[in-house]
């Protein structure tokens, strides 16, 4: 009978011991796979139809780094758009921006693809189900002060090109419910009821969607609007 040394039988083990653990750890994915919810996990294709979960951020960050895919992603989700000309303007630009006229903000303004299919998601999942919860009816509008403006940030003389230079950022003024109230962030913002509630809770799920998002917390430029931008750093006030 040949014996088995010490070493190859700690091999052996060892073996067995990995074979144990990657089975598991197949099992533990598959079960995730199927369990968990899509939007919180980064392998799963992004929606406009799902809410914003663990891995939205993520796949908004990949999906609108390339202006094809971004377009796939609006087309998708039955957002439709009109690519626009570009323009140039000293420092500014309108590159790689659509007009979306099915979206609800009035006159369909220019904005870069980024910015049209992270407000689409806040739009969907965050304006429309919070006032419908918060207000008992749904939104029908969103009050904007446009996008497109080419001057750098606050108008300042020698400060750094804004994302309006880009139409990059979309200032929300405001919101109109079906029921036919009209509520607005200057008037709305601070007062302790439904309506400032809504607003508040509309511009904490901004934070989630967007990159920067202003308040009238952050300052007294942004005192009559929340301004919206998919800018690659983080910023929520």
């Amino acid at each position: 009978m040949k014996l088995v040394s010490p070493q190859t039988l700690a091999l052996a083990q060892l073996w067995s011991v990995l074979l144990d653990l990657a089975l598991a750890g197949m099992l533990a994915f598959l079960l995730v796979d199927r369990l968990a919810p899509p939007q919180d996990l980064p392998w799963k294709p992004f929606s406009l139809s799902q809410p914003i979960g663990l891995a939205t951020a993520g796949k908004l960050a990949v999906i609108t780094a390339d202006p094809a895919k971004c377009r796939v992603a609006l087309r998708e989700g039955g957002i439709s758009f009109v690519d626009q000309p570009v323009r140039e303007e000293g420092f500014c630009s309108t590159r790689d921006t659509v007009r979306a006229p099915s979206l609800l903000v009035p006159k369909a303004p220019v904005m870069t693809c980024p910015l049209a299919l992270r407000y689409a998601l806040w739009e969907r999942q965050v304006a429309v189900p919070r006032a419908r919860e918060i207000l008992g009816s749904p939104v029908v509008r969103i009050d904007q002060l446009g996008t497109y403006a080419c001057r750098t940030i606050y108008g300042r003389p020698g400060e750094r090109p804004s994302e309006h230079a880009r139409a990059n950022a979309l200032d929300v003024a405001g919101f109109r419910t079906a029921d036919g109230r009209r509520i607005t962030v200057l008037k709305d913002f601070r007062a302790d009821t439904p309506e400032g509630r809504f607003v508040r809770a509309a511009r904490d799920g901004a934070c989630r969607v967007f990159g920067v998002t202003l308040s009238p917390d952050y300052n007294a430029e942004h005192a009559d609007h929340l301004h919206l931008n998919p800018a690659g750093y983080s910023l929520c006030r």
